[in-house]
């Protein structure tokens, strides 16, 4: 609690913590909006395949055309994260395989990096976490989606002795969600396909929200950052309210639904016949705690926590998250304190491509929220054994053999360019020890 004393103490010396962004979507629009009310905090650079984009975008948050002329705009996210006078650089494009170029490069230059992009995390994310601390960089997880949030309660948790048997987040989801594509995403959402264009969004990439892609990597993000342990079976997204968690959400060996504590899970915010489910957590993140004692658990019913019905198993919950608008947390957590908000530590999870339908060899996969594959939560130990290809580089690329309908794919079913660097940063995740 003692970020803005210190961020004041730069301001005062003439010494605000000057940033380059990477990535002027949505999340870097929600940043730049809170930019100008956080004095201290400078924005130098920002890198867009489209640099007049990126101007449009500052203006639509409400930069003032003096902030706007005093920023500078390039095409090359790599140009931006090398640029003299950076302290931390902001991977916001989305893309894994660009992700985890401007994050090398960042590090190489002597950069803090807050990874926006978990799919890049998620697909390398070991790795690019074991040079930035070789390096002596902070490599962040962004504060205000939701991995951040709940390796934030994660620690919590455990800080204050508590067994940690579950935490994740909350979604809308459905099994026939699995299979939606672009063409029908709209209906889930209860747009027109027009509205949704007029709005500017993207179907594939709503699509990934929906078709449980997004579910996958965010959850690989949080068992490899805090520990945990993922589902053999990929996550069940059981419906399940705020008022239910430490119920449902505890090991099946006392009535829940979990093989064992230490889980990640996600929630839906429907029933399975489609209902709503009551006060459900669809935007919102959670941990489930254990009491050490039984002294603890009597604490949880004198302090009001909703527990199970053993009193041992409480769950603490987030209803909201706000993503873009939260990201300076992890900029000043890295420039002022050196630490990360939530860091990519292991390998325990991966997020691997599944077929939506019976694919044909000669089809070229087209990634995450598109028409051919989603991405299921594996644990990693099962992902290297069966070679199975992760989401991450399930796009552009041709299936060499068919590929039945909610059958992993595996890299030996596609041709992958073994010479791209990132191909091979994930194989170096895949041949080491973690």
């Amino acid at each position: 609690m003692n970020l803005m004393p210190l961020l004041a103490t730069r301001r005062d010396a003439g010494r605000p913590v000057r940033v380059a962004l990477i990535g002027a979507g949505k999340f870097g629009s929600m940043f730049l909006s809170q930019v100008p009310h956080i004095a201290g905090l400078e924005v130098a650079v920002i890198a867009d395949l489209d640099p007049e984009r990126a101007k449009r975008a500052c203006r639509q948050v409400g930069w003032d055309e003096a902030r706007i002329e005093a920023t500078r705009y390039v095409a090359d996210g790599a140009e931006a994260a090398a640029m003299d006078g950076i302290e931390v650089v902001i991977e916001a494009t989305g893309h894994p395989a660009a992700g985890a170029r401007h994050a090398l490069a960042a590090i190489a230059a002597g950069k803090h990096v807050v990874m926006v992009n978990v799919e890049a995390d998620v697909l390398v994310g070991p790795v690019l976490a074991t040079r930035a601390r070789a390096a002596g960089v902070v490599y962040s997880m962004a504060y205000g989606d939701q991995p951040a949030l709940v390796s934030e309660m994660v620690d919590w948790a455990r800080a204050t002795g508590f067994t940690v048997a579950a935490a994740g987040k909350g979604t809308k989801y459905l099994p026939a969600y699995h299979q939606v594509t672009p063409d029908d995403v709209w209906t889930h959402y209860g747009l027109t396909p027009e509205a949704a264009k007029a709005a500017g969004m993207n179907p594939q990439m709503f699509n990934s929200f929906l078709d449980g892609t997004k579910s996958a990597i965010e959850m690989a993000a949080i068992a490899n950052a805090c520990g945990l342990d993922v589902p053999e079976a990929g996550l069940a997204f059981p419906p399940v309210g705020v008022d239910d968690l430490a119920h449902v959400l505890r090991p099946k060996a006392v009535g829940g639904q979990l093989d064992r504590d230490g889980m990640v899970e996600v929630v839906s915010s429907l029933e399975r016949d489609g209902r709503p489910v009551f006060r459900d957590l669809r935007w919102g993140v959670y941990v489930v705690l254990k009491a050490p004692n039984d002294y603890a658990a009597a604490c949880f019913k004198q302090y009001g926590l909703p527990t199970d019905s053993t009193g041992q198993y409480a769950a603490m919950y987030k209803p909201f998250h706000l993503i873009g608008l939260e990201l300076s947390m992890s900029v000043l957590n890295a420039a002022l304190r050196g630490e990360p908000t939530g860091s990519t530590r292991e390998w325990r999870g991966d997020a691997a491509a599944v077929a939506k339908r019976d694919l044909k060899a000669g089809e070229m996969l087209d990634g995450e929220g598109g028409y051919t594959v989603y991405g299921r939560l594996m644990p990693a130990r099962a992902s290297r054994e069966v070679r199975a290809l992760p989401i991450g580089l399930a796009h552009g690329v041709k299936l060499e053999r068919d590929v039945a309908a909610g059958q992993a794919v595996t890299s030996d079913d596609v041709a992958l360019d073994e010479t791209q660097a990132i191909v091979s940063l994930r194989r170096e995740l895949e041949a080491t020890e973690w």
